[in-house]
Order: structure tokens, then C-alpha cells, then sequence
């Protein structure tokens, strides 16, 4: 158990209003909704096993081979939520407002997991067997950020909570299956509520002490990747989610960082010490750099799709 430092201390108190008033209208803005009612379970029947169904073929899947890594990796990440509850509590307060929004946010967070997989089951849209073994492997793993105290998880959630709004949402826009989109659809509306309540706590700190705060935002933008190194397969998974534009480095920049920062106003703020200004410059340069090389990516897989097209015309 980690022992909270006395910085901890402060923000946990400085904000424990915010997340009160944070937490308040969450509820009354998220929709109740129900997993099992956006399963196809019509489309189900036994697998092969005890109830001696038929066993899964690649043939069975109607999604693309890019989609269905994005499933996959959305749903681990799901997947690691023991590690997520214990991180953010361990770096928070399970006692109070804190406490309060942790509970809510795993029990939505354990929601979409079980939707996503009952998808995927009922469709028949992955293997079974290599989910469940990837499952294992992945949360055998324990892998989870590294997170300094409530700052470093309050800046680290307001950016993974939107990057997974826009990866949910792309990855049901691009499936070709209006069950599958309406799915990922919900999920992504409670995503985008979440990222509000970190986003808002955010601004508020930065009201409290923008150097801090800037300092913070600054790290976790530079260091940020998105969860699954730790997955079997990501590098692969990754590389065909990025190829197909669900999430990629132009994604990420236009979608996730610039909209954030943009919302948080941090090129307007006024009064910064030298830490803060710094902070300011080396974010404003990580955007630069990210867009740069967001082209760059864009241009290379733009040629590669042109020079694929050119070799499958007929002779």
C-alpha cells in the first residue's frame, strides 16, 4: 500500500468538493442502460467443448481482420480493470467523494467488458479460445501505468478516457455491422462521461496551481501510450488498428490532444512561473512534433494503400 505523500494530501482535499459536485452530476447525467439488451444472442450457438457445438472458423467472423484487433484490444483493456480500480484507489481515497466516484466508475467499466464480450461470442466475430488465452495473459501480467498521486491520475484519465471514447466509437463506425456500432456507440457516451469528470477536475486544479498542474499534463502527454504493451500480440494488433485509421498518431492529435487542451485552455492561462511556462512550451512542442509526424504516417499509408490497389488490378 502506497503511503500518501503530503501533495497527495492537499489535492485529495483541494478537490474533494469538485469530485462531490463532479460525481453529483454524472449521475445525473449518465443513462441507465443494459448489456444484455445490445447482444445479438439470436446469432448464438454452442462452441465446440462440454456442449458439443461447433467449433469457431476465421470464415464465421464478418468483420475485418483491423476491426476485429481493435475489439480484441478495447476488450482486454477492459479486461485489466482490477488493476485500473486498484491503481486509481491506491493513488486516490476509496473513502468519500473519491471512494464514491471509484465504485461508480469500475461498476461502468465492468459494463462494457461484459457487453463487448457477449458481442463477440454471440457473432462469433473472434476465436473464443485465443480471447480467453489472451484474457489470462494480459491479467496475469498486473500491468499498469505508473501513476503519481491524484494529479498524475486525474491528467493520465482525462486523456485515456477520451483516446478510448474515439476508439470505441471509430471501431464501431468502421465494423459494416450497425449492432456491433450501435454497441460500441453507448459505450463510447459513457467513455465521454467519464472524460468529462477528469477532464473538470482537471480545470479545477489548474485554478488551484496551473505550474503543478502544467508540470503534470506535460509528462503524462509525452509519455502517454495506450494501454496493451503488456497484451499478447499488440504490436501487430496496434499496427492494423493504426493502418485502418481507428486509431492512429492522427487520431491521437487531432481527436484526443488538441481537443483537450484546447478545452482546458491551456495556451490562455496567465500568471505561470517559469516551471508552468516551460511546462506550456514542452507540450505546445510535443503537439508540433505529433502532427509532424501524424503526416508523415498519413503520406507513407497513403502510398502503401495506392501501391496494394496497383497490384490487385488485373493484368
Amino acid at each position: 500500500m502506497k503511503i500518501a505523500t503530503a501533495d497527495a494530501l492537499h489535492w485529495l482535499s483541494e478537490l474533494e468538493a469538485t469530485a462531490e459536485e463532479l460525481m453529483n452530476r454524472h449521475l445525473a447525467s449518465a443513462r441507465e442502460w443494459f448489456p444484455h439488451q445490445y447482444v445479438p444472442w439470436s446469432l448464438g450457438r454452442d462452441f465446440d467443448g462440454p456442449l458439443g457445438g461447433e467449433p469457431w472458423r476465421p470464415e464465421q467472423s464478418a468483420l475485418s481482420p483491423a476491426v476485429r484487433s481493435a475489439l480484441v484490444v478495447n476488450l482486454l483493456t477492459e479486461d485489466n480493470l482490477p488493476g485500473y480500480h486498484w491503481t486509481i484507489g491506491s493513488r486516490t481515497s476509496r473513502d468519500g467523494a473519491w471512494g464514491a466516484w471509484l465504485h461508480q466508475w469500475t461498476a461502468e467499466e465492468d459494463r462494457h467488458a461484459a457487453a463487448i464480450r457477449g458481442y463477440l461470442h454471440a457473432a462469433r466475430a473472434v476465436d473464443p479460445i485465443a480471447l480467453e488465452r489472451a484474457r489470462m495473459a494480459h491479467l496475469g501480467t498486473g500491468t499498469v501505468p505508473e501513476l503519481e498521486g491524484p494529479l498524475g491520475v486525474i491528467a493520465y484519465a482525462a486523456v485515456q478516457e477520451l483516446a478510448t471514447r474515439v476508439s470505441h466509437r471509430n471501431t464501431g463506425r468502421l465494423s459494416g455491422d450497425p449492432v456491433c456500432e450501435r454497441l460500441l456507440t453507448r459505450i463510447a457516451q459513457d467513455e465521454n462521461l467519464h472524460m468529462v469528470f477528469y477532464r473538470e477536475l482537471l480545470r479545477a486544479a489548474l485554478e488551484s496551481d496551473a505550474d503543478q498542474v502544467l508540470v503534470t499534463l506535460d509528462a503524462t502527454i509525452r509519455d502517454f501510450a495506450m494501454p496493451g504493451l503488456a497484451m499478447p500480440g499488440f504490436g501487430r494488433m496496434a499496427a492494423e488498428i493504426a493502418v485502418a485509421g481507428v486509431y492512429d498518431l492522427r487520431v491521437h492529435h487531432d481527436e484526443v490532444l488538441v481537443p483537450l487542451l484546447r478545452a482546458l485552455r491551456v495556451n490562455d492561462l496567465t500568471g505561470l512561473g517559469p516551471a508552468g511556462e516551460r511546462a506550456r512550451d514542452r507540450i505546445a512542442a510535443h503537439v508540433e512534433r505529433t502532427d509532424a509526424r501524424a503526416a508523415r504516417f498519413v503520406e507513407r499509408r497513403a502510398q502503401a494503400l495506392a501501391v496494394r490497389a496497383r497490384r490487385a488490378e488485373p493484368a
